[in-house]
């Protein structure tokens, strides 16, 4: 498997290894995640040609400090990938997950087999809305398990 990276003015953005995915499911302390962390694992052993598709990948400034994490939920047949993206506590509110969601959502659009990219956050994550508004997402009209879901087009 070859890593995946993606560079910002301030951020780098890679796809982890099996290795490193385990290492994040071992040290996990929620369940809800590290359940996460492992439907992503399986997700990449399952499909290993599409392994950015499920793959944690890292979000780390420029100096290798580490800051949060995303993912793609899969790329199902209608090029139609979701994405989920957090920022660790005490970096956000610098414009960070803005930065890496527009290069995240940039890269898809790289694959001509991607349409649209979908996300979906809880209705009182204000702060993740807006996000997704400033990365050029809109409402869609639906809601999912955790909230409104938000689509970008090409």
């Amino acid at each position: 498997m070859k890593q995946t990276t993606c560079f910002t003015r301030r951020l780098k953005i890679y796809t982890t290894t099996k290795e490193q995915m385990e290492g994040v499911i071992a040290a996990e302390t929620d369940p809800e995640m590290k359940k996460a962390y492992g439907e992503m694992l399986e997700g990449c052993l399952q499909e290993p040609e599409k392994w950015e598709w499920y793959a944690m990948w890292k979000i780390e400034l420029l100096n290798g400090t580490p800051i949060g994490d995303m993912c793609f939920k899969g790329l199902d047949e209608k090029g139609l990938p979701e994405i989920g993206y957090g920022i660790d506590e005490e970096y956000q509110g610098h414009g960070y997950a803005t930065e890496a969601v527009k290069a995240a959502v940039k890269w898809a659009f790289s694959k001509p087999e991607v349409n649209a990219v979908e996300a979906e956050t809880d209705p009182d994550n204000i702060a993740s809305q807006k996000v997704l508004e400033k990365c050029g997402f809109q409402p869609n009209g639906e809601m999912g398990e955790e909230g409104p879901r938000f689509v970008v087009s090409r």
